[in-house]
């Protein structure tokens, strides 16, 4: 994460990391209070400080590893509160406004145990995918396999290709 955001620092951007781990971002309890006025999602709690960070920003990335074939629960409660943001609904919905309509860019970056990158595949189109419908700009899938082995930040083969998808955000 630290190389793209570095990637996209080169070339002028402002960044901010946020650690899953660092925020208290509690599940979507399906009040529908998000969608029953103008105020928001009713819960309080840190993902008041993220819903405001994404109006701001032009890009997301999103970092998670994979934990039983998918996301960690962590990435997935944030992805589930995006529902609560005028900002994330799919075109379909009643309460999609083209004024509100992201299309924030988006490079996911996913890390995993297992040595083969295209083992979980399907759940990367998917996630791709669900993304997209959130009216994303999904600019790249970025799968690091193989961490048993050794971590990322140790892997001097990565720096220039996360730095360069860092670069892109900014670039395209």
């Amino acid at each position: 994460m630290n190389k793209i955001l570095e990637g996209a620092e080169a070339r002028g951007a402002e960044t901010k990391l946020w650690n899953f781990s660092d925020v208290d971002i509690k599940p979507c309890n399906s009040c529908w209070g998000c969608k029953n006025g103008e105020h928001g999602c009713v819960i309080k709690d840190d993902m008041r400080k993220l819903y405001d960070a994404l109006d701001k920003a032009d890009a997301l990335v999103l970092g998670t590893p994979v934990y039983m074939g998918q996301m960690s629960a962590q990435a997935k409660i944030f992805t589930d509160r995006l529902f609560a943001s005028s900002q994330f609904s799919p075109r379909f919905s009643p309460y999609f406004k083209e004024t509100n309509a992201a299309r924030k860019k988006l490079i996911i970056v996913f890390t995993q145990g297992n040595p083969d990158a295209g083992k979980f595949q399907v759940y990367f189109d998917y996630t791709k995918d669900m993304f997209q419908f959130l009216n994303f700009d999904v600019k790249d899938i970025v799968v690091v396999a193989g961490m048993r082995n050794e971590a990322a930040r140790e892997r001097k083969d990565l720096d220039a290709a996360m730095k360069a998808c860092g670069s892109s955000l900014v670039l395209g």
